[in-house]
């Protein structure tokens, strides 16, 4: 799969009703939304008379022309480039866990598939499962299963879920956890597979899972020398 990309927002908290009705304007069904905070030290706060500044961090799944129409409203509409503001950046999506969960993701949005980039030939890849809240111990069983180490759990809040029940069949929580998991290229189709097959749309996890690469890692070595 090419010219699929996970975008990432991160801007000023207040924002949030902005961004979510600029996405919902073009078409983006599926978003997720955590909560941050900025780190800029106290000194530079008090020189610029700041306050330290709350964060969202919103991420959905974009096609490349529908990137163009999103990246033009935050920036006419929302003025994100604008210094202090927010800052958006893609990362290409290598697989999508099932065909369903890509229709969902894409909906509506026009996909033509490509080759391969050579980006994707990666030896690592990071694993993104989004699952209803408490079930990321049952994500982890299911990709431990199939050799993955360790996870990151993030707590988010989904928005836009009711259209999954037009692809999936299914009603989606909204609170969310989103587990990240680095693995072994070729580890990646039978982790996915796992986690679809025991914590998937028909278990009370409902994850969904897709995968973008890894070009390069720091802190993997046991793993490379198993």
């Amino acid at each position: 799969m090419s010219e699929i990309y996970m975008l990432m927002t991160v801007a000023k908290r207040a924002m949030g009703r902005r961004l979510q009705a600029c996405y919902e304007e073009n078409g983006l069904s599926a978003v997720m939304c955590m909560h941050a905070k900025g780190t800029a030290t106290s000194d530079t706060l008090d020189y610029f008379g700041l306050e330290v500044t709350e964060k969202i961090v919103t991420m959905t799944v974009v096609s490349d022309e529908t990137w163009v129409k999103v990246k033009r409203d935050l920036e006419d509409k929302l003025q994100i480039d604008v210094p202090g503001t927010g800052i958006a950046f893609l990362v290409p999506v290598s697989s999508v866990g099932g065909k369903k969960m890509f229709q969902f993701l894409m909906d509506g949005q026009t996909f033509v598939k490509e080759e391969e980039s050579a980006m994707k030939n990666t030896k690592y890849e990071l694993i993104v499962v989004i699952a209803n809240h408490g079930y990321s111990e049952e994500v982890m069983a299911a990709a431990r299963a199939q050799g993955a180490g360790g996870g990151t759990v993030i707590h988010a809040k989904g928005t836009g879920l009711e259209k999954a029940e037009k692809f999936l069949g299914v009603s989606i929580a909204d609170e969310k956890e989103i587990i990240y998991i680095v693995a072994k290229s070729e580890m990646k189709n039978a982790i996915m597979k796992s986690i679809m097959e025991n914590a998937g749309l028909e278990s009370k996890a409902k994850a969904v899972v897709f995968s973008i690469p890894v070009t390069d890692t720091a802190g993997l070595r046991l793993q490379e020398i198993q």
